[in-house]
Parts: C-alpha cells; structure tokens; sequence
C-alpha cells in the first residue's frame, strides 16, 4: 500500500467560535492562517471576542434546551474526516454540498471532540456512550468489547427497532463485538489477504450506502436504527473519477467529496421523513467522525500517533424534522452520542453513562472530555499518550507534558506548562484512575496484523516499562513514525532496496518489532531468503518478535527447505484458535509433504470460519503436491469464490487445469494471478512455458523477458538462465 508522504493542502484547523445560525449552506468562514478572528456573521458584522480558556462552555445561538421526538435514527460515520475540510466549515477548495445542505438545516456543533484518534476505540465510545477505559477497547487490535458493555444497538432492540450496521473497513469487523444488538451487521467488504501482501480490506462508500439503503427500505414501517461507516478517507487517498481529476492535487479532499456524493441517497431517503404523515416523526440523522486526519500537521502524516485537533476535533451535525438551525459552540463529546440519540427516540437515559444529552442546555460548569492516543505505546513500547480537555484548556500527560489554550492558540503551538503550572496540576488530577497504565491486551491474531498492516497502522507488540523518560515522548520520535511509514510506501511502490534500507535505519535507532517484521517481509519479497531468516531470528532471540515474525520466518524456512524448523515454530501458534495461525502451520505442513496432518489442521479453520477463503486455497496447495488435480481445482476454485484476489489460488488452479488437459484454461488462471501478484514469478514462468508449449510465442516471449528482468535471482537463478536461453532461441 502506499501511506501519503506530503502534506495536502488543507487550511489549519480553527475553531468557528463566533458563527451565527446557519441560514445557507457555507456561510461558514474558516479563519485564514494569519488571523486572530472566528468565523464572521453573513452581514459581515464583527465576530465576538473568543471566550478565555478559563471559561464555562458557552451555548452558542443554539446552544439551549431543544424537544425532539422522532421514530427513527440515522447515525453516520465517517472515518478519517477533519472537522475543517467541509464546505459549510468554511473551506473553499472542496464541494460537499449534500452534508453543506444537512447542516444548513442542522445543529452544527462547532466544538465537538473524539477521544480516541484510531477507528476500532473510537466507534466504541461512539456506540456504548463509553469512554474506551471503561468499555476496554484502547486500539484497533488485540481488544474486544466488554460483554458487560451495552451497546446503543441492543438499547433500541429492547425497544423493537430494527437495527441495522454497514461497515466499510476491517478495522470494525464483527469479530471485535460492535455487532451485538444489530440485526444485520455487514462487514462483507473482502476478507481474504496474501500472507505477505499489502492488501487493503475495505470497500468503498457507495457500496455501503447501496447496502445501507436497501436495508433502511426494507424495513420503511418499523423503527429503524441504522449505522454506516465510510472508510473512503483513510490513506492511500486515491478517489475515483471525476474526483480524481478535480482534486489532483489535494487527493484526499477528492475522497471527502466522494463520500458526499456517495451519501446523498441515503441523506434524501432519510430526510424525506419531512414527507410523512403527520402522525408519523421521521428521523435524526448524526453526522459525525471517529477522528479526524494530521495531514502533515505537527510533523503526523495521517493518525494515531499524536491527540492534536486536526485528528481529536471531528465534525459533528444534529438533524431532525422542525429542528432550530443553528451552531453550537459548547464543547460536545462522543460520549454524549448515545443519550442524544436514546432521548430523541423517546428511551430512557441510563445513569451511568457518562456522556449528557445534547439536546439539554449547556453546563453551567466547564465540560471535561477525556482523550488517548495508545497506539505508539501499544505497538512499540513508546510513551502512552493521555488527557483531558476542559473548557477551551487542552493538557496532555506525557514525559514531556503540555497545556494548550485552544481559544488563543487553535494551532496548538504554545505549550503552557511552564506558566499554567496551577491549570496542569488541576487537570492532571482530573484525570481518570481507571484509565492508568498499562491495560490487558488479547492476543493480536496474525489476520489482524496483516489487515491492519495493509491500511497503514503498525500493529505489534511494545514492549511496556514502569517509566517513561523524554527519550519515549512520542514527540521525540516523530521522525521515526515518518520513517516507519515510508517504508511502508516504499514497499508499497515495489522499491524494495530503499524499503530495506530505511527499515534498517529504523532498527539501527530504536529496535521495534514492526520493524523487524517490516525488514523481514521485504527480505524475503527480494528473494534474500537467508538475510529475512537472520533478521527474523535476531527478532525472536532479543525478544522483539511479534507473531507476524514468526510466521513470517515459519514461511521463509519452508521456502528454503528447511521444514521441520518451519513446523517446529509453528506448533505452538497452531494450538490456539487463530485461524490465520492455523493456514501458516497448514501450509508448512503441506509444503512438507505431510498433507494428511495439514488437512487436520485446516478442518479445523474451516469449523471455526467456514468461509475463510485461505484454508480452501492452503488445502489446494496440499492437494497440488499429491497430484489430486480436481481436488486441487474444487479447493482453488472455491478459494477464489471466497476472494478472487488470491494470486496463489489462481496459480494452483492453473496448475490442475494443466494437469487436465485444460492448457489455455491454465494460461488463463495464470494471467490473473499475476495480475493479482506482479511478484508471483512461479505463476509467470508457468505461463511463459505453457504458452511456449501450445505455440503462443508471442505471450510466451513477453512472460520470459518480464521473468527475466524481474525475478529475483536468489530465487530463481536456474530458471532465469533457462529463460534467456529460450528467449536467444527465439531471435530476441
């Protein structure tokens, strides 16, 4: 995958503290980065004085008590989004017209504030109106949900809504129990991935407002609650056509305006409760995100590794038939999600959630909101990132610690620990004993680390420490993090060489796992199988290894022969329930020769995830060595059926075609394996030869110079030398 390395132009983030009720669509004016000022009124009047930090939250023109009362709830998601690269935020080089026109209508709370800066926490104190201390989630793998956590879905289940969830990306799959409460959960986007590939588990929003809509329509007649995701912001920004195009400068913007697109229908459908009759109340819609996007800003290239604005503020729009429209300035959280939408709907607000209905008044008192930032610490043992907002003051606990005035400085840049020595002491004693350090975490499962991997968050195992100097303040090591993703895009481009090289520089600074893991994989794409096995066994022996490397030595060993070592690493994975664990000891096994002991371990995948598409395409891979060609094809073929994106599954369908008679059916397969898999090189010998064979010279000629300049020559030097004979053959 590739992880953006530039910084997109995007103007700096600013509070709209003094904008008036919205009467039409962008009347919003986002401050230029020189002033002082917040938005202005439309008549061009002057903006109020920015409240001090010390003051309570102010309501704002609608910022008040509010009745509202409606049958069903649309809560909308969108991963990724800035709260300030929106048309009605003032920000002119993107067209977002259908949320422009929802807020117009709406409430929009100028203020409003995540407390996590990762999809999978974040979702979670969105659904259970918890913070991710009290629900147990703290990043985007090796947590699952507190079955004593009620979800929002279950509360409007009680009540007999239909429920309904259609997610966009990996990071909130099922199996991490968001899914509870929901009648239909769909996390149907592609599941499968290749061991060692960069495979992006999402799908994009238009398929999910399709889902999602269909959904809302067949259940028109019932209360509905339903919850969409769209992932489509996340990097790599790379939005389709007509985005593409318009925003080729600004990529992501051209995502944010895809969505947008992407929403209308389901915006129209959901709005178009105005039409009801009058005894019926249509629906609130919430707009909102998990977190927002750094793009570049304190030296972050994307998220999850500081909890600046730019990441922690997020959009947040209230829309329901009748509804006042207006801004409201106070300071709204996440966790005040789930009793706005209970109170709304008419349910009864539990007592010990935390958050507060939006639509009471204001708190006389500054509000407080609790926010982390985990995954530095989680995944390589750097400093964890904790704090607190209240009123318009911003303090983050760290070994370098920090206090923002965000009314004076949204810009974060004057750190006023020194002089504020009174605030930080209140605050750091505001913070939650719940949320001390360091929690439990489950076991990472190897899927989840190639998944997560692939969409850009370096999952791993860090090594945790009683104390924490300046040398672990993630601000320290910023360059690090940059370093860490450039190796993933340089990965990404196949310029493998200067990946290796810059993950090596890495480790030569500050040993990590995922560095090692990283350097491994790459080792082992460049055909330098016995460099990945000596880094990999340098990872375990100093005790850096995460299961991602050990699997990835089990396969580099298999592919060198070495099989008994192969399998003696994986034995103890195999004997937990991971299917993911279960596929890489399957396949040591059938590399091996023992297939009878693979096929036992992959039945047993196959009981835990009956569709798991890599059992299916491990079992053909067994069936391939005994020379069971239709075994093989009903195993490859029903891995492809499951993901046909698996370039192995194609190559060992191939391989039985050809062993059937089937040649041209085989070239076939092996075409779309490479396509799948530009560094499938046995998949592009086997199609040059067999296309040599039938007297396609043509695609034969064009397989072997690619096999020739491409193929690793540690790997495939006898058959690279076989290659150029039969090329000089052929008169090339």
């Amino acid at each position: 995958m590739q992880t953006a390395c530039y910084k997109v132009r995007v103007m700096p983030f600013r509070y709209l503290r003094s904008a008036p009720a919205i009467v039409l669509a962008g009347l919003l004016a986002a401050c230029s980065p020189g002033s002082e000022e917040g938005a202005r009124p439309a008549d061009g009047a002057a903006a109020r004085e920015a409240p001090s930090a010390d003051s309570a939250d102010p309501g704002g023109p609608a910022g008040r008590e509010r009745s509202v009362a409606v049958d069903d709830v649309l809560l909308i998601t969108i991963d990724t989004l800035r709260a300030d690269v929106l048309g009605y935020a003032g920000h002119d080089a993107v067209t977002t017209p259908n949320i422009d026109a929802l807020a117009e209508t709406g409430v929009v709370f100028s203020r409003a504030h995540a407390h996590n800066v990762v999809t999978l926490p974040s979702h979670a104190n969105i659904l259970t109106g918890r913070y991710p201390y009290e629900h147990g989630i703290r990043d985007n793998s090796g947590f699952t949900l507190d079955p004593a956590m009620t979800n929002v879905a279950e509360r409007f289940a009680a009540a007999g809504f239909a429920t309904g969830a259609v997610v966009g990306a990996f990071p909130l799959s099922s199996k991490y129990g968001l899914d509870r409460g929901f009648d239909l959960y769909d996390d149907d986007y592609p599941k499968g991935w290749d061991q060692s590939s960069f495979f992006i588990p999402e799908r994009r929003g238009d398929e999910v407002v399709r889902r999602g809509l269909a959904w809302w329509e067949r259940n028109a007649g019932e209360r509905r609650f339903l919850w969409i995701h769209l992932y489509d912001p996340h990097a790599p920004y790379e939005p389709l056509e007509p985005w593409a195009s318009r925003y080729a400068d600004d990529p992501y913007l051209g995502e944010v305006s895809a969505v947008d697109a992407y929403l209308a229908p389901l915006l129209e459908a959901a709005r178009g409760t105005d039409a009801r009759d009058a005894d019926e109340k249509g629906a609130l819609i919430v707009f909102t995100a998990d977190h927002g996007e750094s793009l570049g800003d304190h030296g972050e290239l994307t998220h999850g590794f500081f909890a600046y604005q730019p990441t922690l503020a997020v959009p947040l729009v209230l829309w329901a038939p009748g509804l006042d429209p207006g801004v409201d300035e106070r300071l709204a959280r996440h966790v005040d999600l789930v009793p706005t939408m209970l109170e709304a709907a008419g349910l009864e607000l539990p007592r010990e959630l935390p958050g507060r209905s939006l639509w009471r008044a204001p708190a006389a008192e500054p509000m407080t909101s609790y926010l982390e930032a985990l995954s530095p610490n989680l995944n390589r043992g750097w400093a964890p990132l904790r704090g607190l907002v209240r009123g318009f003051h911003k303090y983050i606990s760290l070994p370098i610690p920090e206090l923002y005035d965000l009314a004076a400085d949204p810009d974060e840049s004057e750190n006023l620990v020194r002089q504020e020595r009174r605030i930080v002491a209140e605050l750091r004693d505001l913070m939650p004993q719940e949320s001390e350090w360091p929690p439990a975490r489950q076991e990472v499962s190897e899927g989840e680390q190639a998944m997560l991997l692939a969409l850009g968050y370096l999952s791993g195992d860090g090594r945790q420490k009683q104390e924490w100097t300046a040398a672990d303040d993630p601000k320290n090591l910023v360059e690090l993090d940059r370093k860490l993703h450039r190796v993933i895009e340089l990965h990404g481009r196949g310029d493998l060489p200067s990946a290796e090289r810059l993950a090596r520089e890495v480790i030569a600074v500050r040993p990590m796992a995922v560095a090692y893991t990283l350097l491994g994989e790459i080792l082992n794409t460049q055909g330098k199988l016995e460099e990945a096995v000596e880094v990999l066994e340098r990872a375990i022996e100093s005790g850096y290894a995460q299961t991602a490397s050990v699997r990835e030595l089990a396969l580099t060993l298999s592919r060198l022969g070495r099989h008994q070592r192969a399998i003696d690493l994986m034995r103890p994975l195999g004997a937990s329930s991971d299917p993911a664990n279960l596929n890489t000891l399957g396949s040591v096994l059938a590399e091996a020769g023992r297939t009878a002991e693979a096929r036992q371990v992959l039945e047993r995948v196959l009981a835990l995830e009956p569709r798991n598409p890599m059992a299916h395409e491990v079992l053909a891979l067994a069936a391939l060595n005994e020379g069971d060609w239709q075994a093989t094809m009903a195993h490859a073929r029903r891995a492809l059926e499951l993901d046909d994106s698996s370039s192995l599954a194609w190559n060992y369908l191939g391989g039985a075609l050809y062993n059937l008679g089937r040649p041209r059916e085989a070239i076939e397969a092996w075409e779309r394996s490479v396509e799948r898999d530009p560094t499938n090189f046995d998949a592009l010998f086997n199609l040059a030869v067999v296309a040599g064979e039938i007297g396609d010279a043509a695609r034969a000629r064009q397989a072997l110079q690619r096999f020739v300049a491409e193929a690793p020559p540690a790997l495939y030097a006898a058959d690279i030398e076989r290659a150029r004979g039969w090329l000089a053959g052929t008169g090339r």
